[in-house]
This record gives C-alpha cells, structure tokens and sequence, in this order.
C-alpha cells in the first residue's frame, strides 16, 4: 500500500482563504530557497505548494467570473470601467 505523504499540519487547501494560501505558498518558498529543508521535505512541500497555486486560481476564477457578470451592462456586453478614485489611490499605496 502507498504510504500517504503529510502534506502539512495547516488547514486543509480547499478551506482556505486566498490570503492564508498565498501566506503558505510564500513560507514554503522562503524554506525551499534558504535551504531549511532537506530534498524529501523540499519535495513533499512542493506538492502542497501545486495544490495551494491551483486553489488559488480557482478563487481567482471565481472572482473574475463575479466580476464580468457585475460588470455586464443591460445588452449584455461587458463594459470596462475606470476604478473609482479612492480604490486607485489605495492600490498606489501598496
């Protein structure tokens, strides 16, 4: 029988947030790339890391498809609108 992996002790991938996954993801980068970790370990952190980048996108897909049924206009055309000004202005500052 395949030994199942432990693929970390965090919450399960689909039940995070896209905040707590990229969080994740950045911690495994910075252990993988400063050596912490041995190769199995590095491995093993790398499929976490595929699961995390793929749950990800699906919460970003998700968003966008939010996005373009919000932003269709009564024809039923999707129409580009400017950000407003405060939203602009806070993206600037990070």
């Amino acid at each position: 029988m395949a030994e199942k992996r432990n693929l970390g002790n965090d919450a399960a991938v689909d039940k995070m947030t896209f905040e707590q996954a990229i969080g994740r993801l950045q911690e495994i980068v910075e252990k993988v790339e400063t050596g912490q970790i041995g190769l199995e370990e590095a491995i093993t952190q790398y499929e976490r890391g595929c699961q995390l980048v793929r749950h990800c996108k699906q919460i970003l897909d998700t968003a966008e498809r939010k996005i373009e049924v919000l932003s269709k206009g009564l024809d039923g055309q999707i129409a580009a609108k400017p950000l407003p000004a405060d939203v602009e202005a806070e993206n600037e500052e990070e």
